[in-house]
C-alpha cells in the first residue's frame, strides 16, 4: 500500500485538514510534469509528450536519464486498471527497440533543438554511445484503486517488470497551492528488481546496494582526511557534480576512491545528501556544530557555502574500512567513472574490492 499523505493547517487556535481534488489533480498533472520534470526525478531529461508509436497510439511522456535509461510515464486519468497497465506495457514493447538515432530524432521533433546539446546542458556530459539499454514504466496518478495496485505489484514481484506508481496530490489552502509526492514501491527496490529482469540483461545487473564515490580533490588536496574524521563524502562545484549524490540512500554501501589513484575506503550511508551549511559534526568535546565552524585539512570544501548551486553537498557515512591515500588500491580492468557517485555493476571490480577490504557478502 502507498503511504497516505495528509496536510493540516495548524495554528494556535485551530487545526484544519486541507482537502484535495482528484479531478483537479488529474487535469493538471501532465502540464506540471512537462513544465518541470524534476518533480518526478531530478535525474530526468524530457524527450517529449504525446509521442506517436508505430502502432498509432501516443506515449504520454517519454524521458531519459544520465545513464541513458528511458522512462515511459503514463497518466492514469480516468482509465480502468487494465487499460492503463496494458497500454503502458504496449508502449514498453515499442520503446525497447528505439535506437540512439530514433531517440535523437524524436527529441528534435518535440523540442526543435539537438538531443546532444540539451543532454549536455542537463547532465554536463555527452550522451553515452549506447542508450536505451534499459527502460522502465512509471504510472502517474492522484490515487490508485486496489485492482491496479495488485496488478502492478504482481508484475513487479513475480516477473521483475520495471514498473512503479508515483502519486501526486494538489492541496489548496489560504490562497496557496501545495503538491505532495509518494511512491507505491520504493524506487531503489524497482531498480534492483529490474536489474534482474531478463528483458534488461544487456549489461551487468546492479545489486541495488553498492556504489562508487569519487573523493573530492581541490588543487591536488583531497577531502579524504576530513571525510574519515567526520564521516562524510562530498561533491560540489555545480549541479552536475552534486546531483549524483542524490542516488545514495541510507543503508547503501559505498566504495570510496580517489581519481587516478584508486580505492581507499568502504562504508555505509546513514543520511541523505544535504548542503554543507546543513551538515553538523560532533567535536572532541561532544558538541554538535556546523562543519563550517571546525578546522578542516581541506578548507576549500567550505567555498560557496551560501550558493546552493555551487556549494558542496555532503552525505553522512559510517566508514567500515579505510586506507591512507598512499595505499590506494587499483588493479587493471577495474572500473572508474567521472560521476561523483555511480552504481557499481561491474562484478570484476566488486569482487576485487570485497577481497581487498576483506568483506563477506
Amino acid at each position: 500500500m502507498p503511504i497516505e499523505v495528509g496536510f493540516w493547517n495548524v495554528t494556535r487556535t485551530n487545526i484544519k485538514k486541507i482537502s484535495y481534488s482528484v479531478i483537479e489533480s488529474e487535469k493538471r498533472l501532465e502540464e506540471i510534469i512537462t513544465k518541470d520534470i524534476s518533480i518526478v526525478d531530478d535525474n530526468l531529461l524530457l524527450i517529449g509528450k504525446q509521442i506517436k508509436t508505430a502502432y498509432g497510439k501516443s506515449v504520454d511522456i517519454l524521458t531519459i536519464d544520465q545513464e541513458g535509461k528511458v522512462t515511459i510515464i503514463e497518466l492514469k486519468r480516468n482509465r480502468t486498471p487494465r487499460e492503463v497497465v496494458a497500454q503502458a506495457l504496449d508502449y514498453a514493447s515499442w520503446v525497447q527497440d528505439l535506437s540512439y538515432t530514433d531517440i535523437s530524432k524524436l527529441f528534435k521533433e518535440k523540442n526543435d533543438t539537438e538531443f546532444e546539446k540539451e543532454y549536455e546542458n542537463k547532465f554536463g556530459i555527452a550522451p553515452p554511445e549506447k542508450i536505451n539499454q534499459e527502460h522502465d514504466i512509471l504510472v502517474v496518478c492522484s490515487e490508485l484503486d486496489s485492482e491496479t495496485e495488485r496488478i502492478i505489484n504482481y508484475l513487479s514481484d513475480n516477473y521483475n517488470v520495471p514498473i512503479n506508481v508515483v502519486f501526486f496530490r494538489f492541496f489548496h489552502d489560504s490562497g496557496a497551492d501545495y503538491l505532495s509526492r509518494s511512491w507505491l514501491i520504493d524506487p531503489n527496490e524497482v531498480i534492483e528488481r529490474s536489474s534482474k529482469s531478463k528483458s534488461q540483461s544487456k549489461g551487468e545487473a546492479w545489486n541495488g546496494r553498492d556504489f562508487v564515490v569519487n573523493i573530492d580533490v581541490f588543487d591536488g588536496l583531497s577531502t579524504w582526511e576530513d571525510s574519515q574524521r567526520y564521516g562524510f563524502i562530498s561533491a560540489g562545484g555545480g549541479k552536475w557534480y552534486s546531483r549524483s549524490l542524490n542516488q545514495l540512500f541510507p543503508g547503501a554501501r559505498i566504495f570510496a576512491m580517489i581519481p587516478k589513484k584508486g580505492y581507499i575506503g568502504v562504508g555505509f550511508v546513514t543520511e541523505s545528501s544535504v548542503p554543507i551549511k546543513e551538515f553538523n559534526v560532533t567535536t572532541e568535546k561532544g558538541e554538535k556544530v556546523s562543519i563550517l565552524d571546525v578546522p578542516l585539512k581541506c578548507e576549500q570544501v567550505k567555498e560557496n557555502a551560501d550558493d546552493f548551486e555551487k556549494c558542496e553537498y555532503l552525505v553522512r557515512v559510517n566508514w567500515k574500512e579505510t586506507r591512507p591515500e598512499k595505499k590506494a588500491y587499483w588493479d587493471k580492468g577495474m572500473r572508474a567513472n567521472q560521476n561523483s557517485a555511480f552504481k557499481l555493476k561491474n562484478t570484476f571490480t566488486l569482487n576485487k574490492l570485497l577481497n581487498f577490504f576483506q568483506l563477506e557478502e
